[in-house]
């Protein structure tokens, strides 16, 4: 969602947005925990919580839980620099990650490939990390979430794509081996970012 106040905030900022998109079992909170711990205590980095219609003990990432009427609330109010709705669920990316945007910062952010229009619009200065990994790898680890067999879940990755659709600035990271090589692939991307938004 944009609004007037947001489109005047996104030509405005001098940071760049950094959303991390991917299909599930690709490693997506992993990694962004990854490049967290050692980005700890660097000035200029933000890695912003989404909002999400979902309890706050469901496992998974760590976001800030609200329920559909709140999230509908704050929605009209504006609080969001952008929201969708994905899997029965409402997420949405808090407006004051435009105060850290507005600073110059880097700011990583959990996003989804069907939302990146709406991320386009919202900021000027946007990076798309697209996380795969091979479907036998994607299937072994949504097997071991015990949510699906195994025969629906290689039914689903068949139907399903890796890719990024659409004209953006996208890094594809294969997290298919071990995290430190798909950590140091993402790190290269966030540190190239704080070095152009210094220039």
């Amino acid at each position: 969602m944009t609004d007037d106040g947001q489109d005047s905030r996104r030509a405005a900022s001098p940071g760049t947005m950094i959303v991390i998109v991917g299909p599930s079992g690709a490693g997506k909170d992993t990694l962004m925990d990854y490049a967290a711990a050692r980005l700890c205590g660097r000035p200029g980095f933000h890695f912003t919580r989404r909002v999400i219609t979902r309890s706050g003990d469901a496992g998974g990432e760590n976001h800030d839980a609200v329920s559909m009427h709140e999230f509908n609330r704050l929605e009209d109010a504006g609080a969001f620099a952008v929201s969708w709705q994905a899997h029965g669920l409402k997420y949405g990316i808090p407006a004051a990650v435009y105060r850290h945007l507005n600073a110059g910062d880097v700011v990583i952010a959990n996003g989804s490939r069907s939302a990146l229009p709406h991320f386009g619009t919202a900021f000027s200065r946007l990076k798309v990390v697209n996380i795969v990994a091979r479907p036998d790898v994607l299937a072994r680890r949504l097997e071991q979430r015990g949510r699906e067999s195994r025969d629906d879940i290689l039914r689903r990755l068949e139907r399903s794509s890796l890719t990024v659709v659409g004209d953006f600035d996208v890094t594809t990271v294969d997290n298919s081996g071990a995290i430190e090589d798909a950590g140091q692939a993402i790190m290269q991307v966030l540190e190239q970012s704080a070095d152009t938004d210094r220039t």
